[in-house]
């Protein structure tokens, strides 16, 4: 289902994707190794959803700010997770172990309160921490 009460209930709720009845054999394939792999997978019509409910506050109740306080490395590194980089390209990118990127996502969810990279990135946007023209 593409309901905007139903997949933003799964993202809040921690899902690290959605895809739709539609996809193709090989996008599902894709779909679970991108998340088996730490990633999100968006079908091109929720991305859109998730996009438009962040850019326009108006359609969503303004929520109070968090008090995460992320430092500048792991705001970095929600900022190329945000991009859909995988732990091991954003590694590669910062000249960090695969590990150390694990351990900066693990902490960022926990300051953040949340339990996927996919509600880490909408929040992040949500607040204003990160910015559209950063994840693309």
């Amino acid at each position: 289902y593409d309901d905007d009460q139903y997949v933003f209930a799964l993202l809040e709720a921690g899902a690290a994707g959605y895809l739709l009845k539609s996809v193709r054999g090989r996008e599902l394939v894709d779909a679970i190794r991108a998340v088996h792999a730490g990633e999100s997978a968006l079908h091109p019509v929720i991305a859109r959803k998730v996009i438009t409910h962040v850019t326009h506050p108006a359609s969503h109740p303004q929520e109070q700010a968090r008090s995460a306080q992320l430092s500048d490395r792991e705001l970095g590194v929600l900022r190329l997770a945000a991009k859909g980089m995988s732990n091991r390209d954003i590694a590669r990118d910062l000249n960090l172990s695969e590990r150390t990127i694990q351990a900066h996502l693990s902490t960022i969810f926990t300051k953040m309160e949340v339990g996927s990279r996919t509600e880490a990135v909408v929040q992040a946007l949500r607040e204003g921490w990160i910015t559209l023209d950063e994840t693309l």
